[in-house]
């Protein structure tokens, strides 16, 4: 997905056929669970399943371009290695141009290779950066805890 893409709901624009879009979305969302570089850029073209336009549309087909460009990546998880987990937290400030939430990602590491991950829209409007940084590594500390 391009950086700083700005897509809103609310658009001028042409509709598309709904039920395409969806079933688009429904197949790229179960291809995320080998594929962790398409989870951030398939959350966020969900969040217009209800009501797609043509640019909402065109975005989706580049996430499906990458995909075609990039078939043999994936996943492969082997025994053994050093067991230590490792995660990381990320944050965006208020990128939502709809309802200003920022988006949080975590990704969780054991013997190198990724092995839970996740980007969700926070839950609340964060009022500084720091306040969502905040945000991130509290949601981070709790995945870790749990891991």
């Amino acid at each position: 997905m391009e950086p700083r893409s700005s897509l809103k709901k609310d658009e001028e624009g042409e509709l598309v056929n709904a039920t395409d879009y969806g079933k688009l979305i429904g197949s790229l969302r179960y291809l995320t669970n080998t594929r962790p570089d398409l989870s951030y850029s398939v959350g966020v073209m969900s969040r217009y399943i209800e009501a797609p336009k043509l640019c909402h549309l065109k975005a989706l087909n580049k996430i499906l371009r990458y995909v075609k460009a990039t078939k043999d990546f994936g996943l492969v998880y082997k025994t053994g290695g050093d067991k230590k987990i490792v995660g990381f937290s990320e944050n965006s400030h208020g990128t939502d141009l709809d309802d200003r939430k920022g988006t949080i990602g975590t990704n969780f590491f054991s013997s190198g290779k990724v092995v839970t991950w996740s980007s969700q829209k926070q839950q609340t409007v964060a009022l500084s950066s720091c306040e969502a940084e905040f945000m991130a590594a509290t949601e981070a500390a709790c995945q870790a805890l749990w891991l």
